[in-house]
């Protein structure tokens, strides 16, 4: 049942595939749209230029109809004569076939926009096979426009019917009218059933546009599989961001080792947290982090530390600290500093003592870091106001 869901296009499509079918030139368009556009722009073109193009017709029938002797007997003459004819007949038409090109156009980009691509001409051999042919003819979709077609016809012609079986007593009076008037009067009819008819094309219209777009949108549907599969695709596969990632974690832990030997001294927790500090105080403005981890690689970084003979402090306080408040690669707290100093200075008088010999060097028990940045002594305390006891932290002992 779940891969028989899973088969089903119900989910909408996304905006990556909108695209493709955009840019293959698959876009939601209304013919009924284009059409009514046309329509109004033709009969208001004709509406609001029809005098200036009735008398641009009268003069070049008139004009051309009349001939002298000149005329008569120079063919080339004719030949003038027509070719003014046709311009000035262009001309007098040319507003209304400009009306209707843009109507045209701007209903054909009203619903998706401008789109110029040549995928849509390039050759597709499968609609030369006549069983695909046979299907589509007596497919649904096919049935739709059909049943679509007819209604259509039937509205319209019903329309226009009745706009004229009104006006059929005026209509049977045109034989008693003169020339002029009779074409006058269906002059004025021809344009209120236009009119009338091209309104009754705007419910088509306004029925056809939501359908298209509906159409549109439900054949570009997609499936659950192929949702996750877009997604994988556009925001990559899971496993292979985690492989990506655990690749780009043992690249900086070994980064990290690496960097041990160069370290002044690890502190520890001792077996909790190690972090290896460096301190060159010609080239640094402060010590840095260069290694930090608990539990296994706190383990790793002590036995580091102890192949390439750096000294190791056990310090919990500080080592939480550090630990906690400290980047890898960074600067270490200004909080940190004056403990971190006393560390520092241990060592450097440990390692003359062993070198050099004199009186041993010994650590302060209690190292001046802030109890907001050690999270066991904050833990310790809670617990000692709690039991009524008293927190004692335990001397740094370096390792030998």
């Amino acid at each position: 049942m779940a891969e028989d869901s899973d088969l089903e296009r119900t989910e909408d499509p996304s905006p990556r595939r909108l695209e493709e079918a955009r840019n293959r030139g698959q876009v939601a368009r209304s013919q009924e749209l284009v059409t009514f556009s046309v329509l109004m722009a033709g009969i208001g073109s004709v509406i609001g230029f029809g005098a200036s193009l009735l008398d641009t017709l009268k003069r070049v029938v008139s004009g051309n109809l009349q001939f002298d002797r000149a005329t008569l007997g120079d063919p080339d003459q004719m030949l003038q004569h027509l070719s003014a004819a046709a311009s000035d007949a262009l001309m007098a038409v040319l507003p209304i076939m400009t009306a209707t090109v843009v109507a045209a156009i701007i209903a054909s980009i009203s619903l998706s926009g401008w789109l110029f691509t040549f995928e849509s001409l390039a050759p597709k051999f499968e609609k030369l096979n006549p069983m695909s042919g046979i299907g589509r003819m007596f497919s649904v979709r096919s049935l739709v426009e059909m049943v679509k077609a007819i209604l259509k016809s039937s509205l319209i012609g019903g329309v226009a019917v009745i706009a004229l079986w009104s006006d059929r007593d005026e209509l049977l009076q045109l034989v008693a009218m003169s020339p002029l008037s009779g074409l006058s009067y269906l002059w004025e009819l021809a344009r209120t059933t236009l009119l009338i008819v091209a309104g009754s094309m705007a419910l088509i219209v306004a029925i056809d546009v939501p359908f298209q777009l509906w159409d549109y949108k439900r054949n570009l549907r997609m499936t659950k599989e192929e949702v996750k599969q877009e997604m994988k695709e556009s925001e990559g596969d899971p496993q292979v961001k985690g492989r990506i990632r655990q690749l780009q974690m043992q690249a900086a832990r070994q980064r990290m080792m690496s960097e041990i030997p160069k370290a002044n001294v690890i502190v520890t927790n001792p077996t909790h947290y190690a972090v290896a500090l460096q301190y060159d105080e010609k080239k640094m403005k402060a010590p840095k982090v260069v290694a930090k981890g608990s539990f296994l690689l706190a383990e790793r970084i002590i036995e580091l530390g102890r192949e390439h003979k750096v000294p190791i402090l056990r310090t919990p306080p500080l080592a939480r600290a550090l630990y906690h408040h400290a980047d890898l690669g960074e600067d270490i707290p200004t909080a940190l500093y004056t403990a971190v100093a006393e560390v520092l200075a241990y060592i450097f008088q440990l390692n003359h003592f062993r070198r050099y010999g004199g009186a041993e060097p010994s650590l302060s028990t209690a190292l001046p870091v802030p109890a907001e940045l050690d999270p066991g002594a904050r833990n310790r305390a809670g617990r000692g106001k709690r039991e009524g006891g008293r927190v004692t932290p335990s001397p740094p002992q370096p390792s030998p």
